[in-house]
């Protein structure tokens, strides 16, 4: 196994299960599944030092949603200490040397290693003639939409066949050249092929020229199904077109991360604080035990083996909070629903409904500002304005794709992807980690709100967009979604005011993210941003967004914002566009690009896409279609 170094947080996002990393020593290696997550260095079975349940932490509604018993954090790794009794010491998260083909820069000449080969590797061949030459991985990989990664076809690609029997050495020469044409594979037999058009693919046809263009016989050459990631070189039964990429492309690896805002379940009767002892081990643990046996879980069973984490608490108080969690694990039980758009918009509602209101909570705190304290001019567009001095968020890798964010993967076939073999579901688990922050929660003023959308020129200009996107649901899989004129303003509106913030507050756009609570359903609508910053090594963060929230401060920011959002440096074509077939990810964006609106990926939930400032703030011809337009309200 390689070593080197690697943050906590990376190994949910972007370093998590199936990614590829380079480590200190210029290795390329590829994340382990997690089936070996948790075990010792040596690989010696002894459990006394082994301890997972130190890892293990429980976020009631992201469980539910992802249907997994617990979460862990990633393990950090501990030096064994003479005469210290310390459990946990010496784990580390797996990493496999890929891709498996090396090369030779002296002579060219191409070897395949294991996975499972360590440190610098000489060349045979250059050996044999008394050099000292060191073998480095090859450029190339090739991937499919379903997340399966393998060496390039080296040698097929080179015989133009997919089932050629020569094993005579293969060598990748550069002939010299900025192009892929300008990279060859050779074999000794006389056989040889570039690399030209390796990395294209036909959308509409459902091809790529890898897949097409490989063997000369015309049949497709398809993904092999291979999962290194897992440990083993088998590969199983796939279907979709092969790709050629180079390893270091950024869409050979998207992370699914999904996330929670904490929100407390305490009530009169039992305090947050005993809801979430009694969420986490070694409580939960008992619980889950009990409830297997189908016998009434009453206070005083807690007590006889955790008697001193109670102490603080009444009977009547644990009676309370035990009931909490049996009827949340009862409903989790009911929902056996496919994981999709509706349960996020469930989840965002009751994050929504929570915001609105003041909380004084250990890890949810919530403070309002009477919209009179600020300027009418600008709070007219609101509805309301909290602080949110302190909020605690939790993020789970639930899986990944390659090649483009989403695909026509069920949630089950992407979180199966993480695993060689799946856990039971009572000891079902997902990698998490848990960050603290802070951040504005806005709603827009949904009178107002409504009575905008219902414009039949905020209709006819979102329709374009919509039907974008629909075509690229259909052609590649893609989530449905709701293009509304509600959506696409919230998200442009976020997109603008981080922007802003990052020369107010002095947070880069990389470390403020944004969270939208959109709906228009009419019995239960939602039109509310979340602009927050959280980090994962600290208790929370410094106050300088939330000062931003409050009165002398948020106005000049917000009219800024706008200001700047009514001239881009590519106006007037970025604003017209939009007319001609939209632009950025999947054209799906109308006037907004890297100029004016888009945001590091960290930071967008839409990986950049459905943006546009004439919602917003009007267009240069019909400046009355922006919602904030400032010729006539501001």
């Amino acid at each position: 196994m390689p070593k080197g170094p690697i943050r906590r947080a990376q190994l949910i996002a972007p370093f998590g299960v199936g990614s590829m990393v380079v480590v200190r020593d210029g290795t390329s290696v590829i994340s382990g599944g997690l089936d070996n997550w948790f075990r010792l260095e040596s690989g010696e079975a002894d459990t006394r030092t082994l301890d997972p349940q130190e890892f293990i932490f429980e976020e009631w509604r992201l469980q539910r949603l992802l249907r997994v018993n617990h979460f862990r954090l990633p393990p950090d790794y501990r030096e064994r200490r003479r005469g210290v009794d310390m459990p946990n010491c010496s784990l580390t998260v797996p990493f496999l040397r890929f891709p498996q083909w090396h090369f030779c820069r002296s002579c060219n000449r191409l070897y395949f290693l294991p996975l499972s080969a360590r440190g610098r590797i000489k060349c045979i061949e250059c050996q044999e003639k008394g050099k000292n030459n060191y073998l480095v991985q090859v450029p190339f990989i090739a991937i499919c939409e379903h997340g399966h990664i393998q060496d390039f076809p080296w040698r097929e690609w080179a015989h133009s066949s997919s089932n050629t029997q020569c094993d005579s050495p293969l060598r990748l020469i550069a002939t010299g050249g900025a192009s892929l044409a300008a990279q060859q594979i050779r074999c000794d037999c006389g056989a040889k092929r570039n690399l030209a058009n390796i990395t294209e693919a036909f959308l509409d046809r459902n091809e790529t020229f890898l897949s097409k263009n490989l063997d000369n016989s015309g049949t497709p050459f398809l993904c092999r199904g291979k999962k290194p990631w897992l440990g083993f070189e088998d590969g199983v039964s796939c279907d979709r077109p092969l790709r050629g990429s180079l390893r270091s492309a950024s869409n050979v690896y998207f992370a699914d991360v999904r996330s929670a805002i904490y929100l407390p379940r305490g009530t009169i009767s039992a305090p947050s604080e005993l809801v979430a002892l009694m969420e986490g081990p070694p409580l939960s643990t008992l619980i889950n035990l009990l409830a297997g046996t189908g016998i009434e879980i009453k206070p005083e069973h807690l007590r006889s083996q955790q008697n001193q984490l109670l102490q603080a608490y009444t009977d009547a108080e644990i009676a309370t909070a035990i009931d909490i969690i049996l009827t949340d694990k009862q409903e989790e039980q009911q929902d056996q629903n496919i994981l999709d758009e509706d349960q996020q918009v469930i989840l965002r509602r009751a994050e929504f409904d929570v915001l609105k209101s003041p909380r004084n909570d250990s890890q949810l705190l919530i403070k309002s500002v009477p919209s009179e304290a600020y300027d009418k001019n600008v709070m007219n567009f609101f509805g309301r304005l909290m602080l949110i001095e302190k909020l605690r968020e939790t993020r789970v890798l639930a899986g990944f794709t390659r090649i483009f964010p989403e695909n026509d993967q069920t949630f089950e076939q992407k979180k199966s992807m993480l695993w060689r073999n799946l856990p039971q579901d009572n000891n079902s688990w997902l990698p998490a980690y848990i960050v603290y922050g802070e951040g504005i929660f806005l709603e827009l003023n949904e009178n107002n709100l409504q009575k905008w959308e219902k414009q039949e020129l905020i209709i006819e200009r979102i329709r374009s967009l919509a039907e974008r996107y629909q075509q690229n649901q259909i052609s590649r899989g893609l989530r449905m979604k709701n293009i509304s004129p509600r959506f696409v303003l919230l998200h442009t509106l976020a997109h603008l005011l981080i922007n802003q913030l990052t020369f107010e507050c002095g947070y880069s756009s990389a470390s403020l993210r944004e969270r939208l609570y959109s709906s228009d359903v009419t019995e239960s609508p939602m039109a509310g941003i979340l602009i927050y910053t959280a980090a994962g090594d600290a208790e929370g963060t410094m106050g300088g967004l939330v000062r931003m929230g409050k009165q002398g401060y948020f106005e000049p920011m917000v009219l800024k914002a706008l200001e700047r959002a009514s001239w881009c440096s590519a106006d007037p074509v970025c604003m017209e566009i939009g007319n001609y077939g939209g632009q950025g990810p999947d054209n799906c964006n109308l006037a907004a690009c890297h100029n004016c609106c888009l945001l590091p990926e960290t930071a967008c939930e839409e990986f950049n896409r459905f943006l546009d400032r004439g919602l917003v703030v009007g267009t240069l011809d019909k400046p009355d279609i922006g919602f904030f337009n400032l010729r006539g309200k501001l």
